[in-house]
């Protein structure tokens, strides 16, 4: 309701009654039915914590000031509204003999109180499980990713050693990409309620190409391409195996992180942050540092050269497949793996054979393969990417990443045991650069504004740890003044 001023010769109370409910029991001179209300200002307790985040703003103070500013700004509301007899000495006479309210309605507010710090202890506890859940299922991902990402590794390097043939290695590894989608739609049938056919569920999927679904056209334009990334990136990384010792394989493949910091920010126009400029500047400083380790000897610069080429087409792959394709769904990811398999079937066939009659990569008899190693390499990399692409389902994908650095101590211990690999102080600094860097790449975007709320938590924190021991010490001495007061009574 609005309040103005009227002449003197208007008539206050007439004016007044039409705006407001007339009281029976007040003149219709007076307005003292909104007095209660405005002395009630006077006796408004602000929280100190509201204090605090305020900062003892001018709005607290006049709140808190006692009865000078609240006493003016009643005695000119009263006397513009016509309430003359209002006199401030004796509200504050009246707010000195007010007696302190019943402790009734606090211990009515009691039990919800109790009810409601239950709901929330008990949304707190669900919370927490749910987040443990999660941290537990990021741990075995973790352990998963590790093991079978350094097993493989591992088993490519024995592999080598009676069969020496990457290529032919990596086409008989892709070719198990083929199962991707049966296994999703195996899972899709166990877990999901409405529960469709193959075909339905290919359909859906197909919509992730585009309107008309898988074209020859699409295949062509957006699949071939990524087959042809996939047999490089891996065919350049199984070769570099045969060059240097896994650690420096799997320390330098970590740079494949970097290298798409760098291609999203200059294709995708992702957003510029200084902290991974810096973890890209890292990774390169680790590149050229782990060259150095082994004296620039040609085998080693090969083997390097082969590994950062591999990192590299990884990093392709991934900014194509968002630049060309976007995001996809789990059914959408599995459907996508399986047509690379499909057309590392049909179109990569023929580099192994061209390959086994020009004897660049030849066996005398298929006897002296050792098809368990193929096998336990294609089912370890088959896990591997398994887990990589739908892990995210259970857990969060920062542990995902974890996985793959942490198999670079676990080949820094096999390969010390296995071979003659020797850990010099330029090679260890350079895997804890590489190491780093990566850590850094796996920062979220908005780091710096969690490190901020959490700093000043901290600090808000220590402000009121002191307060708090005041507070005790001073209520130390009343309490054991109350509790003597009845022995002196006696």
């Amino acid at each position: 309701m609005g309040i103005r001023e009227f002449p003197s010769g208007a008539p206050r109370g007439k004016s007044i009654a039409v705006g407001m409910r007339r009281s029976p029991d007040v003149s219709p001179r007076r307005l003292s039915d909104i007095s209660p209300q405005l002395r009630q200002l006077k006796y408004l307790v602000v929280d100190e914590a509201i204090k605090e985040d305020l900062k003892w703003s001018r709005s607290v103070e006049d709140l808190t000031s006692g009865p000078v500013g609240l006493t003016s700004i009643e005695e000119r509301i009263l006397r513009i509204t016509g309430y003359y007899g209002y006199q401030p000495w004796a509200a504050s006479c009246k707010r000195e003999e007010r007696p302190r309210d019943s402790p009734g309605p606090a211990e009515a507010q009691a039990p919800a109180g109790v009810e409601t710090g239950g709901r929330a202890s008990r949304r707190c506890w669900t919370c927490s499980r749910a987040q443990l859940k999660k941290i537990f299922w990021g741990v075995a991902v973790v352990l998963c990713v590790c093991s079978s990402w350094a097993g493989s590794t591992q088993l490519a390097k024995l592999t080598f050693r009676k069969f020496d043939a990457p290529f032919t290695l990596t086409w008989f590894a892709t070719n198990w990409n083929f199962l991707f989608f049966p296994l999703y739609y195996v899972g899709h049938v166990c877990k999901s309620a409405e529960k469709q056919s193959v075909k339905q569920r290919y359909r859906e999927c197909c919509r992730f190409f585009g309107d008309n679904g898988l074209t020859l056209k699409v295949f062509f334009t957006k699949a071939a391409p990524f087959g042809v990334l996939w047999t490089l990136t891996n065919y350049l990384y199984l070769h570099a195996i045969k060059k240097i010792n896994t650690t420096d394989v799997s320390v330098l493949f970590c740079c494949n992180k970097a290298f798409v910091f760098l291609l999203s920010w200059i294709v995708l126009r992702d957003r510029f942050m200084g902290v991974r400029i810096v973890a890209a500047i890292l990774a390169i400083a680790g590149i050229v540092m782990m060259t150095y380790a082994d004296g620039f000897h040609s085998h080693s610069v090969i083997g390097i050269a082969l590994v950062v080429a591999s990192a590299s087409m990884s990093a392709l792959y991934k900014v194509l497949f968002k630049l060309l394709l976007g995001s996809a769904k789990f059914g959408e990811a599995a459907l996508f793996l399986s047509i690379l398999g499909v057309f590392n079937i049909l179109f990569i066939t023929c580099i192994p054979i061209i390959l086994y009659f020009t004897k660049v990569e030849y066996w005398s008899s298929f006897d002296d393969i050792p098809w368990g190693n193929l096998c336990g390499f294609s089912v370890l990399l088959l896990t591997f990417n398994i887990v990589l692409n739908f892990g995210i389902a259970v857990t969060y994908p920062t542990l995902m990443s974890l996985g793959i650095v942490l198999s670079v101590p676990v080949n820094a211990v096999i390969d010390h045991y296995t071979s003659q690999i020797v850990f010099n102080g330029v090679r260890v600094i350079a895997i804890i650069i590489i190491g780093l860097g990566f850590l850094l790449l796996l920062l979220p975007e908005e780091w710096d504004v969690w490190l901020i709320k959490l700093l000043t938590r901290l600090k808000v924190r220590k402000k009121e740890e002191p307060a708090e021991g005041a507070a005790d010490l001073s209520s130390g001495p009343q309490s054991k003044n109350r509790r003597a007061r009845p022995s002196f009574a006696r």
